[in-house]
């Protein structure tokens, strides 16, 4: 089982969403100072929330691993992961492994990240692309997808893993048999690591996440 789910919350209705949120994410929202910080982060568990409850789970226990990646804790079955960037909010659940990422496609993107910080084959592919902007993200959202998906995040280097995209996408030297989905959602590109083949995205309407 594999649910990938996308939303744009520029239009979140902050105060109707802040109650419905448990009290440690209203304590996180009410860190930020901007409003599109917090809508950021209302509406993901919103979002996470709504695609729980179309699983029949109604009553999660979020924590924290040690490197930071959230889980149910009284689901032992149920995987998820957020993401968020710019107006736009990701979320997937699985009942295996998963880690996704979302990333607004910006045209003026310095290059030189992925000269520094990514395989040589990589940057290699995303220089002579007819758009290297725009494949410079379907890298970096698959990048940090896996890096999501193993819990480390940013503690795994850049470098030391190659993403493959030729007829599929696929890890180098990949022993778990991961699989990798890519999407165009609007300006954004959305990436996803499972060990599932997912065809579809569901785009929801912000109206539609208050619903769980």
């Amino acid at each position: 089982m594999i649910k990938l789910a996308y939303c744009n919350v520029e239009n979140l209705d902050l105060k109707k969403g802040y109650v419905m949120v448990s009290n440690s994410r209203k304590s996180k929202i009410d860190k930020y100072i901007f409003d599109r910080d917090k809508k950021l982060s209302c509406g993901v568990y919103l979002l996470l929330f709504r695609l729980l409850k179309q699983e029949g789970i109604t009553d999660p226990i979020i924590k924290t691993e040690k490197f930071g990646k959230a889980y149910i804790s009284n689901y032992e079955n149920i995987h998820f992961n957020v993401s968020h960037s710019k107006n736009m909010i990701c979320c997937a659940i699985s009942d295996k492994p998963v880690g996704t990422d979302i990333e607004y496609n910006d045209p003026t993107i310095d290059l030189d990240i992925a000269k520094h910080y990514f395989f040589n084959s990589e940057y290699e592919t995303i220089m002579n692309s007819s758009n290297p902007a725009d494949e410079f993200f379907n890298y970096w959202v698959l990048k940090e997808s896996y890096m999501k998906y193993t819990g480390l995040g940013f503690r795994l280097d850049l470098n030391s893993f190659e993403i493959m995209m030729n007829n599929e996408i696929t890890l180098k030297n990949d022993k778990k048999n991961i699989k990798f989905d890519l999407f165009d959602t609007d300006e954004y590109k959305l990436g996803i690591a499972s060990h599932y083949n997912v065809k579809h995205a569901e785009n929801f309407h912000v109206n539609e996440i208050y619903q769980f």
